[in-house]
């Protein structure tokens, strides 16, 4: 099913999305979840079940057009995990950019950190922030989330954890990256991080997720690739990332970005105010937004 956090005369709620594309409320059909964090922490699985159910309709249907799609997780209980260099490709292109020397191996993943203040939505704005930087640019990707408290967790194991999937835009401003060393000023400015527009759930997607995962800035083919092109796939990340620490349920795991990111182009391609950026992947959707 697809779960998403909508608004509407500035309250927001959880629906379901249907198979006809309405979107209908938990609260309206006897599940009291006030956001997406209170459903993924305390809806267990007969009760998923039967909220699944709503995919078929229910009451106080609404149309997409009469409510706000907010991010599926508009405020993240803590900052989001993500992946960097987890493409070959991309590996390749981004020392290019930095210049550096590569020898062709990835053994260990590289984890960092993503503030995230508030999610940005589908339709929402991404920030320029032109006053501080030159050099935006876009990562669309595939984020995990994860659906119970997870420790010690077997690789085998992994995908028992995982809630479902959406999309995440990794805006990164590429100068601060640079100069700072490390990814988190650089990834975490306000409004850089655009989700959605909902999540769908672990059934709906086989494991592991085979999906075509793509960009598109002001209308051109950026990015094109496939999710299990990951250098170090989801279950590995989950094991690993479990066994030192507890991974509540919620937490949003973004998977690395393929080739086609701005930087990687010679010259690189970066975003401007007034560009338009698609993310899209399979079997999720796209999320689409301006620069500002």
């Amino acid at each position: 099913m697809k779960l998403a956090s909508c608004s509407k005369d500035g309250k927001e709620f959880v629906c379901v999305i249907t198979n006809d594309n309405k979107a209908v409320p938990l609260v309206e059909n006897g599940f009291n979840y006030r956001s997406m964090n209170e459903l993924i922490e305390k809806a267990d699985e007969k009760e998923l079940m039967e909220i699944s159910k709503l995919s078929d309709g229910g009451k106080a249907q609404m149309s997409l057009m009469d409510i706000k799609l907010e991010a599926p997780i508009p405020e993240p209980k803590q900052d989001i995990i993500c992946l960097g260099i987890n493409y070959m490709e991309h590996a390749v292109e981004s020392v290019r950019y930095k210049k550096e020397a590569f020898d062709g191996t990835r053994e260990f993943p590289v984890y960092f950190s993503k503030r995230v203040n508030r999610a940005v939505a589908d339709g929402d704005y991404i920030e320029s922030h032109d006053d501080i930087i030159s050099t935006l640019d876009y990562e669309a990707e595939l984020a995990v989330i994860i659906g119970k408290d997870a420790k010690n967790v077997s690789k085998e194991d992994a995908f028992k954890y995982v809630f479902g999937y959406t999309i995440i835009n990794d805006v990164t401003a590429r100068e601060l990256q640079t100069r700072h060393k490390q990814w988190y000023f650089g990834k975490g400015l306000d409004g850089f991080t655009p989700m959605g527009s909902w999540i769908v759930t672990a059934d709906e997607i086989p494991a592991p997720p085979v999906l075509n995962i793509k960009s598109y800035v002001n209308g051109e083919l950026r990015q094109n690739s496939k999710t299990d092109l990951f250098i170090h796939d989801i279950p590995y990340v989950i094991s690993e990332l479990s066994k030192g620490m507890t991974l509540k349920a919620g937490t949003i795991i973004s998977t690395g970005t393929p080739a086609g990111v701005g930087m990687g182009f010679v010259p690189p391609k970066f975003l401007s105010k007034g560009d338009e950026v698609v993310c899209e992947i399979e079997k999720i959707g796209k999320i689409t937004n301006i620069v500002k």
